[in-house]
């Protein structure tokens, strides 16, 4: 079987068959749920209710245009993964891209650093979920043990849906995407409403540095102005969840790619609508920036708190939809590596249940690793973790675009299916650039440092077990994706 094989086949189960392996998750989710994935994973309502304080404290709400600079840096990367996604659609994503066209052991760093910023992503989302929306809910005092409870039961949850069901994740992310684009809207309308009938609020906060103005170093490397970059780096991010989901997804050479390049150019726009409704209707700029939860302030403050708990509501299902979504992709990239007997456990992390058809010892294994996080880590490096989450993501992004200026001239061309043309190679440059400014912004302020010092972490273990299998499991290393050795089901 050669790479050109497996690039030029056609879509649906026989791309899978002809990689190598057996058609063994079921094909359910159509385009707008394929949609619904990435969008689901990139939230947002997540990304903005977890990060809009850091940008006011940080930066002052003129910070917010910093979100424009992310987009379109997220776009190129997302439409260079496109174009992978659109002539290997297979789960693994990443990993597969780079074990084929580069070799195995490439291949599975990629995987690693998938798989690790999308377990850290699971726990941030729920403990996200956990302060930002069901303890305001629930009046529930802000307590990181309570908070830790309660994520542990979101995934839970979460976990029973996954295992039970790709068609339910399907129904849940539709749903959640659904509701979240009409929250945004909304709630941008709403906010802008209210500004123009009581007067509270004002067009200047979109130029104001508030509580920063005077402050320090605001403008040097690593300081306040680059410091709100996080709140859309650590949104724009996940688009790529879709393709960890594609032999799950019907016609994936078409659905994938434009679920990719979708889901990031729609919460780009709706992102930044959003913003400048709620960053116009801040009334008390001291108040509300001083506050944890600064949005649910804002609604509190011009629409009322029933409005809010509604709107808190609301809000927490598409966190719930974020999580559900993440746990879902990441068992997907266990269970491609488990079947190439490239993850630790293999043989039982690449078991798909015959009735539900999802990977469950996959998914049993990220709750555990989630519970060891919140058993271990005190809550100050808990709060890292983001930071580690967008360190991994912009390592990852940067890798996969590297790899297309290297194999680019061995794709194949898939009929019908997404393709740059001879816009490539200008896009791809752009992309390298991006990630390697995204990688700079992330670890240059001192602040970083911890985080810095667990993804440093994280790559040493993986490097371990690439060390270990190289030595003791050489054969799997020197093997192709899908070849008899590894294809032992």
């Amino acid at each position: 079987m050669t790479k050109a094989n497996v690039i030029d086949e056609p879509a649906g189960d026989a791309s899978v068959e002809q990689s190598g392996y057996h058609q063994e998750l079921k094909r359910t989710l159509g385009s707008f749920q394929v949609f619904a994935v990435s969008f689901a994973f990139i939230s947002v309502a997540v990304g903005i209710f977890g990060t809009y304080n850091d940008v006011l404290q940080n930066s002052g709400p003129v910070g917010i245009w910093l979100w424009v600079i992310v987009a379109v840096g997220q776009t190129l990367v997302a439409l260079v993964i496109a174009q992978f996604a659109a002539r290997i659609p297979l789960s693994g994503s990443s990993y597969q891209w780079a074990s084929r066209l580069a070799n195995p052991k490439i291949g599975w760093m990629f995987g690693w650093l998938t798989f690790c910023y999308l377990a850290i992503g699971v726990v941030t989302v729920g403990i996200a979920l956990s302060k930002t929306a069901l303890m305001p809910l629930f009046g529930m005092a802000p307590d990181e043990t309570n908070a830790r409870l309660l994520t542990l039961a979101v995934v839970f949850i979460q976990a029973v849906l996954a295992i039970a069901s790709t068609k339910i994740v399907g129904w849940i992310t539709t749903a959640a995407v659904g509701l979240e684009l009409a929250i945004v809207v909304i709630l941008a309308i709403a906010l802008f409403i209210a500004v123009g009938v009581s007067g509270k609020g004002s067009v200047g906060n979109l130029t104001s540095r508030g509580i920063t103005e005077g402050a320090p170093n605001y403008y040097a490397i690593g300081g306040g102005l680059m410091a709100a970059m996080i709140l859309g780096l650590a949104t724009l991010v996940g688009f790529d969840s879709a393709a960890n989901m594609a032999e799950e997804a019907k016609n994936p050479f078409r659905t994938v790619p434009r679920a990719i390049v979708g889901s990031v150019l729609a919460a780009a726009v709706l992102g930044l609508v959003f913003l400048i409704a709620l960053t116009i209707a801040i009334n008390n700029m001291a108040q509300i920036s001083a506050s944890d939860t600064p949005v649910a302030a804002i609604l509190r403050d011009q629409l009322g708190p029933v409005m809010e708990r509604t709107l808190l509501v609301a809000i927490a299902f598409a966190f719930f939809g974020a999580g559900l979504v993440t746990l879902a992709t990441c068992s997907r990239i266990v269970f491609a590596m488990s079947r190439d007997d490239r993850f630790p456990a293999h043989r039982l992390m690449r078991r798909v249940d015959p009735r539900t058809q999802t990977p469950i010892p996959a998914t049993i294994m990220i709750v555990i690793v989630g519970i060891v996080l919140m058993a271990v880590l005190p809550g100050s490096a808990l709060l890292e973790l983001l930071t580690v989450g967008t360190v991994m993501a912009s390592c990852l992004y940067g890798g996969i675009v590297i790899l297309y200026i290297a194999v680019r001239k061995r794709l194949g061309r898939q009929e019908d299916a997404f393709d740059l043309g001879r816009f490539e190679m200008p896009i791809a440059v752009g992309a390298l650039i991006w990630s390697a400014v995204v990688l700079f912004v992330v670890i240059s302020p001192a602040e970083a440092f911890t985080a810095v010092l667990i993804s440093i972490g994280i790559l040493v273990v993986g490097a371990a077990y690439l060390t270990w299998m190289f030595f003791f499991k050489r054969e799997v290393l020197e093997t192709e994706p899908g070849e008899p050795l590894a294809f032992k089901h």
